[in-house]
């Protein structure tokens, strides 16, 4: 089993040692066990933790959804209709975010041509201007 210290942890990570402090005062990473000195020494499985804290924050998912998805996924037979249920909720949300995305974009194509084809002024400035024209 390899043990390493909160930095050489924070490192393989891809983090900070400030943010594995954070992870355990809020519960995500198990209180480190410490060596003769006071140090924090952590192991395979905290790794293995936070890189699934890791993939859970590229999905989108909150600290608090990832606690959530932490616990359930030490019980993955019993809870499977729970993640299914969370995860179901999270594509909702990314559903939602790409319609809003899409029209964001499609609204800065507009923009873009009519500032491109015009000798008066910025349809983009005005448009950010908003109720002031």
């Amino acid at each position: 089993m390899s043990s390493w210290s909160i930095g050489e942890l924070a490192t393989r990570a891809g983090m900070s040692a400030d943010t594995l402090r954070y992870y355990e005062k809020i519960d995500l990473l198990p209180r480190a066990l410490r060596d003769s000195g006071g140090r924090r020494r952590y192991g395979d499985a905290d790794l293995a933790r936070l890189l699934f804290i890791q993939r859970a924050q590229a999905m989108n998912f909150s600290l608090t959804e990832i606690g959530n998805l932490l616990h359930l996924r030490e019980r993955p037979q019993q809870t499977r209709a729970d993640v299914r249920r969370v995860a179901g909720e999270k594509l909702a949300q990314v559903e939602t975010r790409l319609k809003s995305l899409r029209l964001l974009r499609n609204e800065l194509r507009l923009l873009l041509n009519l500032c491109a084809g015009g000798e008066d002024g910025c349809p983009i400035l005005e448009s950010l201007d908003g109720d002031r024209h």
